[in-house]
């Protein structure tokens, strides 16, 4: 995917991803109690925290996973085109 500009590649694989987790997200807040099996297990520990203190640490884990899917796609995307780079430099006799 990667062939001619590995940052492009990287950010839009990035913002796809970024887009299927958002219908995901709606399709779990429309359907979700209705297919909410953990509900009905008692087998998980509670752990005390209160809902300021788990909202703050949602966002900022989700914050943190974001910036390194991005990091990630970027690098996957230049590491992509390096490499289509270097098969097109020994395919076309370059």
């Amino acid at each position: 995917m990667a062939r001619f500009s590995g940052v492009k590649q990287g950010v839009a694989v990035w913002l796809w991803a970024i887009v299927i987790a958002i219908i995901l997200a709606i399709v779990t807040a429309i359907a979700g109690s209705q297919w909410d099996i953990l509900a009905n297990l008692q087998s998980f520990p509670r752990i005390p925290v209160t809902p300021e203190t788990a909202t703050l640490t949602g966002i900022l884990t989700a914050l943190g996973a974001a910036v390194v899917a991005l990091i990630g796609a970027v690098l996957g995307g230049l590491a992509g085109m390096r490499y289509h780079r270097r098969v097109d430099r020994v395919g076309l006799g370059r």
